[in-house]
This record gives structure tokens, sequence and C-alpha cells, in this order.
């Protein structure tokens, strides 16, 4: 129990202390030409290098939706709404928290890996030594690449899952193209959309922010880094599910 909350502090205070970086790290002298750079480079690791894996894993999970659900709906007739299934189960669910566990064992094991390793070198010290907060060179560029790359990845997941979806219909249900993308538009509201949005935002923050915290927290050399990465995958995933609860609870209450 003492080490559950002492996780929840450090978790905290690493927000607080990153939110109050982020202004001198993106807009103030120095710190904005590294900062920049450093938001580029992250974004480009864990997001644009993740995009081939989700679109790959969320279009085999629009199909498979579609398989599951086409035998039930035929039952009634109804082989047509295989498309609305797949549309809400994908932009209000699927999508960000299949698309955030992918990110996690992609970018976030890689984050953690590569901070702990920096703790483990020393590294750290040497930054401080030179009067460069790490929290604002290391931790900011990651924890806003976290979250913009999440967003994005989580809509190209969405597109890539109806695709699947449309595919499957088409070939093995006999759905027309057509058909399958009216039925799809139709269901969807913006408020689908936003709702998958907004879980994907915060999943980026989590993902990040337990991969920069768990690195920082390295101690025993390579076997520490080793350690910390793979808890860092399990926490992550843990933390992402118990949000995502939170979160459809939240908007099940408020009728969104």
């Amino acid at each position: 129990m003492r080490q559950v909350v002492e996780y929840f502090g450090d978790f905290f205070w690493l927000l607080l202390d990153t939110l109050r970086a982020i202004r001198p790290a993106l807009w103030t002298g120095r710190g904005r030409t590294l900062a920049w750079h450093n938001l580029w480079v992250q974004m480009n690791r864990i997001g644009v290098e993740s995009i081939p894996i989700v679109c790959l894993v969320m279009f085999c999970i629009g199909a498979i939706l579609a398989l599951q659900m086409a035998p039930e709906l035929a039952k009634f007739g109804i082989v047509p709404v295989t498309a609305d299934v797949v549309a809400l189960a994908t932009f209000r669910e699927m999508g960000p928290l299949v698309s955030a566990v992918v990110m996690t064992g992609f970018g976030g094991a890689a984050i953690a890996a590569e901070i702990g390793t920096m703790v483990v070198g020393e590294e750290i010290e040497a930054l401080e030594a030179m009067a460069i907060d790490p929290i604002r060179f290391l931790v900011v560029p990651r924890v806003l690449a976290g979250m913009v790359t999440m967003v994005g990845l989580t809509a190209v997941g969405d597109l890539a899952a109806m695709v699947g979806g449309m595919v499957t219909s088409a070939w093995l249900l006999h759905l027309g193209a057509m058909q399958y993308i009216h039925h799809a538009l139709t269901i969807l509201k913006v408020g689908d959309f936003l709702t998958g949005l907004v879980k994907a935002a915060v999943f980026g923050l989590l993902i990040s922010a337990i991969a920069c915290l768990l690195g920082l927290k390295v101690r025993g050399g390579a076997e520490g880094v080793g350690l910390n990465t793979s808890q860092t995958v399990v926490f992550t995933i843990v933390a992402l599910i118990v949000v995502d609860l939170l979160f459809t609870s939240l908007f099940f209450y408020l009728g969104v």
C-alpha cells in the first residue's frame, strides 16, 4: 500500500512539474529551440513510426467485429446493422483503447528504457550540472508528443478499423461498400468521434507520463532498466483500462 501511494504521489508531482515547465520549455529563450526539436523527434518516434502497426491491428479489429456480430444480426435479418456496430464500437471504445495499448508497447516501453539508461549512465546528473532542467528537456517533449500523436493515431486507427469492417462485409457478408458507409455515417454523431479523441489525449498523457516516471525511478543498473520497462507496460495498460472505465461511466451518466 505504501508503494502504491508513493507511485501515485510521484506521478502527480511529475505532472505538476511538467505543467510548470511547459511554458518556459516552448516559448522562452534557448529552451524553446531544444524543446521544439525534441518534440518533433519524439512525435516521429512514438507516433509516426507507430502508424503501420496501429493500422494493421485496427484493420483486424474491424474485421473481427464484423465477423463476430454478423451471424447474430443475421438471425434478426439485419445484417447491414453490422456497420453500425463496428462504427460505434470503434469510434467510442476500441479505437482509442487499442491504439493506446499498441502505443504503450511501441512507445511507452522505449521512453522508459531510454530515460532509464540515461539515469544509469548518470546523464541526468550531467544535465543538472549544466543547469538544464531534466523535466523541461526530457519529460515535456515526450508528454506533449504522446498526447498529440495519440489523438492522430486514434483517428488513423478508426479509419483502418472501418476499412477492415467494410472489406470483410463486402467479401464475406455480401454487404455493399456504399451500403456499409451509409449505415456507418447514419449512426455516427460528432460526439462519438470527439469522445474517442478526448480519451485518446488522456491516454497519451498517461502513457508518456508513466513511462517517464518509471524511467526516472530506475535503480540498479541494467537490471533496473529491464524491470522498470516491463513495469511501464503493465502499469500503463492497467491505468488505461481503469481510466477508460471512468470515462465510459462519465459519458454514460452525461448521456454523451
